[in-house]
């Protein structure tokens, strides 16, 4: 019975780390979900971005990708974009604007 108790314990435990880790936001999501997401996914989403593409450019940080997919994603229709597509197009962007190739 104790371990049967400890058992459960841990199992509850669990749960906020494994919804945590559901819903982490993905390159994958339609970009339309983009406005409905929450503060702290759009922050954790961003913060990775930021740190695998500041290997490109300095300037493709998070507080960029924060800016540039609020942006991009509440202009016009995205119903077929994906956020993926969103992150590229604002490397695009960045890149087009310093006239890097």
């Amino acid at each position: 019975m104790k371990c049967l108790f400890r058992s459960v314990l841990v199992a509850a435990a669990m749960l906020p780390v494994a919804a945590q880790a559901a819903a982490r936001l993905k390159l994958d999501d339609k970009a339309s979900l983009w406005p409905r997401a929450g503060m702290e996914e759009k922050i954790d989403f961003t913060n990775r971005m930021g740190k695998s593409m500041t290997q490109l450019s300095p300037d493709l940080s998070n507080h960029y990708f924060m800016r540039c997919l609020e942006e991009t994603a509440n202009v016009g229709d995205t119903k077929g974009l994906t956020r993926g597509d969103l992150v590229r197009t604002c490397v695009s962007l960045h890149m087009g604007r310093d006239g890097q190739n």
